[in-house]
């Protein structure tokens, strides 16, 4: 089959976590002999600071990185109808311009061949509702929602014919154990500051218990202000700026464990959805300790694959622990890696989405798809302007897939 992915970028992974995510299924679909394409715009938010941040090798990079992967940017005025062309899967994710959302559920019910599905990796179902609710999807054959309580949001709301939990995992093509590399400090933190959603959260189970302990640390990510970097810089972290996703691996194996902190929105709204980093960090064999966080779900083991710490104390005690006992390390480390490798790699996803397919592809007959009448897509200004209110993400940078992070 030949599955097109509508994206915020697949190279840029700057501030824009659904990038590592989509790259491990796109790669495990050309490896089980499908095509694979990707489209993102050419002024994406993402692609747009990694290019300011960086510059022009970091695309680069990715060619090199992942020379099986490709993306074409798309500009105003790109023929979607030509590129859609053969394709029998168009996946599109939620930071997609509106506009282009609802033109391509309006090419799905004119008569269009392809299964289409929209995919959903973010809060804004909760903290942006009304956004959400402006976008078209009627056109929609089903909604990939990336946990449970984000599908029951869209059921609640009446978005979207059907709603599947599709959850994120692992590449773990990518990311896997290096052995031979040996630890060299303490602890890694990998992820970015956001707008205010994780700030204290940041102080309490990072920054405090290292500068108590005097602990070797990292911290690799984007967006920090003057005060975050004066905070870490007080405490004896290192800041590190940007760190291509494919470098990640490395860097954990270089330290002795990490920390997964998550945004505020999933812990008083959609529990049960962790960090992509989650699935990476574990697929990488480094043990780590968790600020609160209710996997709702149960997607892993508490205290078996990882540690919980409900405060700073107890985060503090928490990485005291593992550095003093290695063979709990050792076994956090083992039990991660066997419960990614056993649930939550990309291929398990891929499995998940071609069984979605299949089940679609039955209830698809009892829809009514009209035949196609006109390939155009309605332009009228009073449907744009209903839409655009959801720019107002792009120009205040908010919408950045910060969360994914």
């Amino acid at each position: 089959m030949k599955f097109v992915f509508y994206t915020h970028s697949l190279v840029s992974d700057w501030n824009h976590g659904n990038a590592h995510f989509l790259r491990g299924v796109m790669r495990d679909l050309i490896r089980r002999g499908h095509a694979a394409i990707a489209y993102e715009p050419a002024d994406g938010w993402s692609r747009e600071n990694l290019l300011r941040d960086q510059g022009p090798a970091a695309l680069d990079a990715f060619s090199r990185q992942f020379p099986d992967l490709r993306s074409r940017p798309y500009e105003p005025g790109f023929n979607h109808e030509v590129a859609l062309a053969g394709a029998d899967v168009v996946v599109v994710h939620e930071w997609t311009d509106p506009v282009l959302v609802a033109r391509l559920g309006w090419l799905r019910k004119s008569g269009a061949g392809f299964t289409l599905l929209f995919h959903d990796t973010h809060h804004r179902a909760i903290s942006a509702r009304q956004d959400i609710a402006r976008l078209d999807l009627d056109g929609y054959d089903g909604v990939l929602a990336f946990g449970e309580p984000l599908r029951q949001r869209y059921l609640d709301a009446g978005w979207g014919h059907q709603v599947f939990t599709w959850h994120e995992g692992a590449d773990d093509a990518l990311f896997q154990p290096m052995p031979d590399i040996e630890p060299r400090r303490d602890l890694v933190w990998v992820g970015n500051w956001g707008d205010n959603e994780r700030s204290q959260e940041i102080r309490d189970f990072l920054v405090e218990p290292v500068r108590a302990l005097r602990l070797s640390a990292s911290v690799h990510g984007v967006r920090y202000p003057a005060e975050a970097l004066s905070a870490l810089e007080e405490a004896g972290i290192d800041y590190r700026g940007w760190l291509a996703n494919a470098g990640v691996p490395r860097t954990f194996a270089e330290h002795r464990m990490t920390v997964h902190i998550p945004r505020r929105p999933y812990v008083e709204s959609l529990p049960g959805i962790p960090t992509i980093r989650v699935f990476e960090a574990l697929s990488c064999g480094i043990p780590l300790i968790s600020a609160p966080w209710d996997d709702a779900e149960g997607l892993f083991r508490q205290g078996t694959d990882y540690l919980m710490a409900r405060n700073g104390a107890e985060m503090t005690a928490r990485m005291r622990d593992l550095l003093h006992d290695p063979a709990l390390a050792a076994s956090l480390a083992q039990n991660g890696l066997e419960t990614i490798r056993a649930r939550h790699t990309c291929r398990h996803r891929v499995d998940e989405l071609l069984a979605i397919l299949d089940d679609l592809g039955g209830n698809l007959k009892a829809r009514a798809i009209p035949e196609k009448v006109h390939s155009g897509f309605p332009s009228g200004n009073a449907e744009k302007q209903r839409v655009r209110a959801f720019h107002r993400f792009h120009e205040t940078g908010k919408g950045s897939q910060e969360a994914a992070e």
